[in-house]
């Protein structure tokens, strides 16, 4: 029973962390702008992120996995645009 709940908070607050990038994508697809977007952390984020992938993947943690897959690709994404509108 502890572990089902622990997993349900797992599963919340991933889709919390990684919700919270969809509104900075967004404005960047719309806007097509990213002079206020910084390289480094979407890089330094993405390597954590990436980082996290491997730990969930190594720990069959269903939730880790799931959500970092996700936002690993929302930050990568970020990072192209970044790239491409400079």
């Amino acid at each position: 029973m502890k572990a089902k709940v622990s997993r349900i908070w797992g599963y919340i607050g991933g889709t919390f962390t990684t919700v919270s990038l969809v509104p900075q994508l967004l404005k960047i697809l719309e806007s097509k702008e990213t002079k206020d977007i910084s390289f480094w952390m979407y890089l330094i984020l993405s390597t954590g992120v990436f980082l996290w992938v491997v730990h969930g993947i190594r720990n069959r943690d269903r939730p880790v996995i799931l959500f970092n897959v996700i936002t690993l690709a929302f930050t990568v994404t970020i990072l192209i645009l970044k790239c491409h509108y400079g």
